[in-house]
């Protein structure tokens, strides 16, 4: 599913906006203000979802831990809404609910537990202040000579830099897919085998006529010990 490209809707004045549930709710408009200088844990969902109801409490439980924290966020984006923007196709989203952490500009998927006390021990554990352009005096100088080089390229040569990651990303995933084609074909061919051998063993030793008869006769034996 492709999410098509929507102008944001919600008002200027309008600085943050937190949902019914009390879990604040992220929009294109607002997602760089509000995750500036951040480790975030974004839900990104649809209000129809069955998965995304199901959750819901858990991460309103969450979020409600994490209210008011300057190091952590935990969110959420309404990919149904015109004022999500663009934020759902930028990052990957094509199924529900699609959990996301890390830093805001580059999100990470995860793939942990949804219930209330796996997400609370993963938030614990990774919303915590990280080394970034916003952050460089918790970067070692390795990290800041590398944040200092990336700075100083172009657009053109991030994008160019971003599209060779994306193409070996891309190229690994490819290669994992046939493997597991590989792998599929082959546990078809064993079970086909096995089938086969277990279909011409039960012929040779006529087994069902065989079980048949040992049931006939075991069933004779206990009748003739009742009596």
């Amino acid at each position: 599913m492709k999410f098509s490209t929507l102008a944001a809707t919600i008002l200027s004045s309008v600085a943050t906006f937190t949902n019914a549930e009390g879990v604040t709710s992220l929009t294109a408009e607002n997602y760089a203000s509000l995750t500036d200088g951040k480790m975030v844990f974004i839900k990104f969902f649809a209000p129809w979802c069955g998965h995304c109801k199901n959750m819901a409490p858990d991460w309103e439980k969450l979020a409600a831990d994490w209210d008011g924290s300057e190091v952590g966020l935990i969110a959420e984006v309404d990919c149904t809404s015109e004022d999500k923007g663009d934020l759902c196709e930028e990052n990957g989203v094509t199924g529900f609910p699609t959990i996301k952490y890390g830093d805001p500009l580059a999100l990470e998927d995860y793939e942990g537990g949804r219930e209330y006390e796996e997400l609370a021990v993963f938030a614990k554990e990774n919303l915590k202040p990280f080394c970034s352009p916003s952050n460089l005096d918790l970067c070692d100088e390795e990290e800041k000579a590398t944040i200092a080089k990336l700075q100083g390229m172009s657009v053109e040569e991030l994008d160019e830099a971003i599209d060779a990651v994306d193409k070996e990303l891309e190229e690994a995933e490819e290669q994992a897919e046939e493997s597991i084609e590989k792998l599929q074909e082959e546990y078809e061919k064993i079970m086909h085998e096995l089938e086969e051998k277990i279909k011409s063993a039960k012929k040779k030793y006529n087994y069902g006529t065989m079980k048949s008869i040992y049931m006939q006769k075991e069933k004779a034996d206990g009748a003739k010990e009742e009596l």
